[in-house]
């Protein structure tokens, strides 16, 4: 199992954008990633085709389990 902490953006084009952390430390805290986010932003140093980061749209915490199935040879 593996988890993912996603903050969500929205960029200057009105489009999404996601920065993700792998394994984030937990339990997560919400006023810490809210924090992260407004220095993100403060940052302004994520750049891409649709421009600069402008506002915070959210984060999540995603988890995801992975089952082997044995198939055989």
């Amino acid at each position: 199992m593996s988890k993912r902490l996603e903050l969500l953006f929205t960029t200057e084009a009105g489009t999404s954008s996601t920065i993700a952390v792998d394994n984030p430390r937990e339990p997560v805290d919400p006023a810490a990633v809210r924090e992260a986010m407004d220095d993100i932003l403060a940052a302004d140093v994520f750049h891409g085709s649709n421009g600069s980061l402008v506002a915070k749209r959210g984060a999540r915490l995603v988890e995801r389990n992975v089952e082997t199935i044995e198939i055989g040879e």
